[in-house]
């Protein structure tokens, strides 16, 4: 009786023993399945992200010519400028402005800011027989949304803002264009005077007192662009906020 009871309880042992790896892989492939549903699908090469990298870029040199900036000129980081640009020292260009110099030379001078939204470009050349080149020289205050084609302008003058100047006009010193003006091409506003209308026509001779304060609007725009340009810092001014959390926490850190 013994014997028999010894031999039923090997029997049942030897089949727990099978059992027990049966049961383990049951368990791991549920495992496995209960994982392949939390997990999303493996991806096709249909399903990538198609990567686009033309996106706009502030500097587009063309064939030889490179833009040139000035070190402590300020250009917006939407501003596009391409080809023969240059942007001397102290000089601004606002936000959404295009410098298309792929024809000809543009300069934007000591001091002279170029506003919001405006577009400089040249021709291949003017039927004039004047310069092709677009210059803005120092002190020249360009008013937003302005467009310039293969036109020069003098030191110390103010272009109103949507204002036109077509191929070979020419701005002398001491002048003002009023906004919305359009200045035709090969026409000429005379030193010290203010034009206005489309197209535009001499209005008056300006004041002494209004020809001091041409270059002053200049140099205000030049200050208001150093906190602008202070931002575009590799440490911004981030730092100034930080330094006042540390006061107002007594952070000795």
């Amino acid at each position: 009786m013994a014997a028999a009871l010894a031999r039923l309880s090997r029997r049942t042992l030897a089949v727990r023993s099978r059992l027990i790896p049966l049961h383990r892989l049951l368990s791991a492939e549920a495992t496995a399945a209960e994982a392949a549903a939390v997990a999303p699908p493996p991806q096709t090469a249909s399903d990538r992200v198609k990567w686009d990298y033309r996106g706009q870029r502030r500097i587009i040199p063309l064939g030889q010519w490179v833009p040139t900036i000035a070190v402590d000129a300020y250009v917006a980081p939407n501003v596009v400028l391409a080809g023969q640009v240059t942007v001397c020292d102290g000089a601004s260009v606002w936000n959404g402005a295009v410098l298309r110099g792929d024809l000809n030379k543009i300069t934007v001078g000591f001091c002279s800011n170029v506003q919001e939204r405006c577009v400089l470009h040249a021709a291949w050349k003017s039927p004039t027989g004047l310069p092709a080149e677009t210059s803005i020289e120092r002190y020249v205050t360009v008013g937003a949304y302005s467009l310039l084609r293969s036109c020069t302008i003098e030191p110390e003058c103010i272009i109103g803002q949507h204002s036109i100047l077509m191929e070979g006009s020419l701005v002398e010193t001491n002048s003002i264009l009023e906004a919305g003006s359009v200045l035709p091409p090969g026409r000429r506003i005379p030193t010290g005077e203010l034009w206005a209308g489309n197209p535009a026509r001499f209005v008056r001779k300006l004041t002494h007192e209004e020809i001091l304060d041409i270059p002053k609007l200049a140099v205000a725009i030049n200050d208001l662009m150093q906190s602008h340009f202070s931002e575009f810092l590799p440490y911004s001014t981030v730092y100034l906020e930080v330094e006042k959390m540390k006061i107002a926490l007594n952070i000795s850190i």
